[in-house]
């Protein structure tokens, strides 16, 4: 693989300050800490894993690294960065996921993603990074106990990556807020969320071919009709608890032998198959036609089972593919939501809640630090190599913070280089663990 220069720590960092200076000041003129310092400076608290603004506050005055290789003017403190970030909108923050993905594109290191020939799994799915029975603002979602009368707030977000069965990358596309929208005094939705990003993925990338991959939740009329309205193929769970007229139709058409059966061996797992194609979704949506896809791994000791349906007519050829797309949708979790929580990123921490938008933008902030990470593991050959000399993301970022906050270094490059490499101070050599 040959080096790619713009998708370097280096090079993103570059790209999203650039970005983050076109965003329109909401703040009267003569400001003393520019917006898009206040942005990049969130941004790099994300990106160095820092456990809390607190403690990102503590050591921004004493690294001039973090001017240097962040392209920074002025460093907000803790109270500046929440108020000039409070009053942000979410939605300016969402071209510069594009312009990173745009940028895989131009260096072709996107095809490593496609999927079936010619298309890209993308894998939607809500997930929570903020609640409080106290700590709230207007934003926040709202759940009374029936009993106590007790108020819990709370802010979900929709989450959007490309996934490949055999990638552990996952490009993340701009998240969408489930929270309470302007004027509204009831709770917004998962299924509500989900229309919004679809026609902000439409106006993003109009021409990218999608196949969009979620759990049963969504395996129903309404959202069917709002993929098909954008040009977007589907692979979605279904399960009997959720879709009984569909699962009656198919025991029955299993009974009068209409269903097609396939099965094979291979490293002594069995994989059996069983499908129909244009068979109605349910009782009260019968025009709605969808092609069914069962699926059994058998193994020593356990049994996996899985359905789905699909806009994909399933035959021989495409059903052992259109099954792991369908198993792909973990990814989503497993890959991005695990990885966020677990892995040093601190999704769940509260960074800051403020009264408008801080909250939500603080959130975006770091699935666009955690998507520059994934760039870089899909395409950069240096990181790759500190990645595995460190063994582990959590190593490598402990690592990485400790050089940052410790040596003068011009670049991210400079510092992946030391920890393979080993650094020189004061003409003494100090060489890396073996």
């Amino acid at each position: 693989m040959k080096p790619h220069k713009y998708l370097s720590a280096d090079g993103l960092f570059r790209l999203v300050r650039q970005k983050f200076g076109e965003i329109d000041e909401h703040r009267p003129k003569n400001v003393v800490i520019p917006l898009g310092d206040a942005l990049m400076s969130a941004f790099a608290m994300f990106s160095l894993k820092s456990p809390s603004l607190l403690a990102f506050d503590e050591r921004r005055l004493k690294a001039d690294n973090l001017k240097k290789i962040y392209h920074l003017k002025e460093v907000p403190s803790d109270t500046q960065m929440r108020t000039i970030l409070d009053n942000v909108e979410p939605a300016d923050i969402r071209p510069l996921f594009k312009n990173v993905f745009r940028q895989l594109q131009h260096d072709k290191v996107l095809e490593q993603l496609v999927f079936m020939g010619q298309y890209y799994l993308l894998s939607l799915d809500g997930t929570g990074y903020f609640t409080s029975k106290d700590v709230h603002c207007a934003s926040c979602l709202e759940r009374v106990n029936s009993k106590t009368g007790e108020i819990t707030y709370s802010h979900h977000m929709l989450g959007a990556a490309i996934v490949h069965p055999d990638r552990k990358e996952v490009i993340p596309f701009a998240p969408e807020p489930i929270i309470k929208q302007d004027g509204e005094t009831k709770n917004d939705c998962e299924r509500n969320a989900a229309k919004r990003f679809l026609a902000h993925l439409r106006e993003d990338h109009p021409g990218l071919p999608l196949i969009v991959i979620e759990d049963a939740l969504s395996a129903n009329a309404p959202h069917i009709k709002e993929l098909e309205g954008h040009d977007l193929r589907y692979i979605l769970g279904v399960k009997p608890g959720d879709h009984k007229f569909l699962f009656k139709n198919i025991k029955n058409a299993h009974a009068t032998e209409k269903t097609t059966e396939w099965e094979y061996k291979q490293n002594g797992i069995i994989h059996r198959f069983r499908w129909i194609n244009q068979v109605p979704l349910n009782e009260s949506n019968q025009g709605v036609l969808v092609n069914f896809l069962e699926y059994w791994q058998v193994g020593r000791k356990k049994t996996l089972h899985f359905t789905w349906i699909t806009d994909f007519a399933i035959s021989q050829a495409n059903a052992y593919p259109i099954m792991r797309g369908g198993r792909a949708r973990w990814k989503i979790e497993n890959e991005t939501f695990n990885t966020l929580k677990n892995q040093g990123y601190h999704f769940e921490h509260n960074f800051g809640h403020g009264d408008n938008n801080l909250s939500v933008v603080f959130a975006i902030l770091m699935m666009l630090a955690f998507a520059v990470d994934q760039v870089q593991q899909l395409a950069c050959l240096l990181f790759q190599a500190a990645w595995h000399e460190k063994r582990s993301k959590r190593a490598l970022w402990e690592n990485m913070r400790a050089l940052f906050y410790t040596l003068p270094f011009d670049s991210m490059a400079d510092i992946f280089r030391a920890m393979l490499y080993g650094y020189e101070i004061e003409g003494r050599l100090i060489i890396r663990d073996s």
